[in-house]
């Protein structure tokens, strides 16, 4: 695994990081989109990221193909909110559970190093040990649950609040 590749997404990465997502908009319950998202609305998205500061992109490449992505998002709109960001984190469905979220997440904790951030947050569908697992690992904590939050697949599902201190 430590010979894949981890860099910075680049806008050329978002089909494959429009796929990723997709698999789990449209076959789980770990994000709450009901329907695949464009590439249009992964455009936008992206729009977000930049070569430093808070709200960073990271990829895995292996063979030429995005295998998975990490990323540090606004929380909130807000300006007090401007020092808290949100964390994302998906691998490609076949490539879960080998070690690459990990890899994934030090590379982009490492590029916020020093950034003026105090708070990071994960929101986490319940039941989902493999992501809870590894927000504890790198210091989050679990801090609340969103009971019955969002409705997918015709059942309600709650979603884990977990929060790192960052400085």
């Amino acid at each position: 695994m430590s010979e894949i590749p981890i860099r910075r997404a680049e806008r050329a990465d978002l089909p494959a990081l429009r796929d990723i997502y997709n698999h789990y908009a449209v076959h789980t319950p770990v994000n709450f989109d009901i329907e695949p998202r464009t590439l249009a609305e992964r455009e936008a998205w992206f729009g977000q990221f930049a070569s430093s500061g808070r709200y960073q992109c990271f990829v895995a490449e292996e063979g030429g193909r995005v295998i998975g992505y990490a990323g540090s998002t606004r929380f909130k709109e807000k300006e007090a909110y401007r020092t808290t960001i949100e964390m994302t984190i998906y691998c490609a469905p076949d490539r879960g559970r080998q070690g690459l979220g990990g890899r994934l997440y030090t590379r982009l904790f490492d590029a916020l190093e020093g950034e003026d951030i105090h708070r990071a947050y994960a929101g986490v569908t319940l039941p989902n040990e493999a992501s809870v697992r590894i927000h504890e690992r790198f210091g989050f904590r679990r801090v609340g649950t969103y009971a019955q939050v969002g409705r997918k697949f015709g059942q309600y599902w709650d979603v884990g609040l977990f929060l790192k201190d960052m400085d």
